[in-house]
């Protein structure tokens, strides 16, 4: 007999050898896993075959699009999201296991989310309780289109659960230097897009504004060198956001001005 809850996990991943094991550990209580590769050149395809889990092969098209692509491949009737480096404890197995059993469930779950970070619980800063919605019926949710910071929608009440879903955050500060590289390009264009614009005074503003929110008046003094490390990189990716914004703007400032000088008097300049 089955006894696997009728749900559906929906992920993406990149290269994540190192987290996907332990994660998948602990949904192995769902009776379908949808893994979604953008180009893994690690073991990551592998592991997840290794698992029972339906792998597929998508080019890169930003994260909430992305995750999108993983829930139209969810056939059961309960869908949760879930990244590479978070896991689902014992608990709230129970938990959504009860819900997915349930007929008068709420369309949608959110969960407190505990980030660790070097080793540390995060409780400051806005790390906690970092509510989130992962989990809801299928046909009734939907991912936002943004390349950063992606969501998901519910068409129905959302209720909060008070069990956690855990997230190991990168704490390599390496690979931390280039997700800010990588997440401030994202962000810097998607307010351009919108039609946001900056300058780099107004990036150094930010960034000073951030650090004295995280660390100062949100308490990441409380989470040792762990909350003044998770702080200055908030601070910097704030930097490098709006400082590529303000990139992006002279850009557009020096196209504009290209376009309005005829060819000859560019020359006679």
């Amino acid at each position: 007999m089955d006894d696997k809850a009728p749900l559906s996990v929906a992920m993406i991943v990149q290269d994540e050898e190192a987290n996907l094991p332990a994660c998948l550990e602990t949904v192995s209580f769902a009776r379908q896993i949808v893994v979604v590769d953008s180009g893994s050149i690690d073991g990551t395809r592998r592991i997840a075959a290794s698992f029972g889990c339906e792998v597929f092969n998508e080019p890169w098209r930003g994260f909430g699009p992305q995750k999108q692509i993983a829930v139209d491949k969810c056939r059961e009737e309960w869908i949760l999201i879930l990244d590479a480096d978070e896991r689902v404890p014992s608990e709230t197995a129970r938990v959504i296991r009860e819900i997915a059993a349930s007929p008068n469930a709420a369309a949608g779950y959110s969960f407190p989310r505990k980030n660790f970070f070097q080793d540390r619980w995060i409780r400051h800063a806005g790390w906690w309780p970092d509510r989130v919605v992962r989990l809801f019926r299928k046909g009734r949710g939907r991912m936002t289109e943004a390349a950063v910071h992606e969501a998901v929608k519910v068409d129905g009440p959302v209720d909060p659960l008070e069990v956690p879903i855990e997230h190991f955050t990168e704490s390599d500060l390496g690979r931390i230097i280039r997700k800010i590289d990588r997440y401030s390009t994202l962000g810097a264009q998607e307010a351009f897009a919108a039609g946001c614009r900056s300058t780099v005074w107004g990036a150094l503003l930010r960034a000073k504004l951030t650090f004295l929110q995280d660390y100062v008046l949100r308490g990441g003094f409380l989470d040792g060198s762990q909350g003044l490390t998770l702080a200055v990189a908030d601070a910097v990716n704030k930097f490098f956001k709006y400082a590529k914004l303000a990139e992006l703007s002279r850009r557009e400032r020096h196209a504009d001005r290209e376009r309005r000088i005829p060819p000859a008097a560019g020359k006679a300049a």
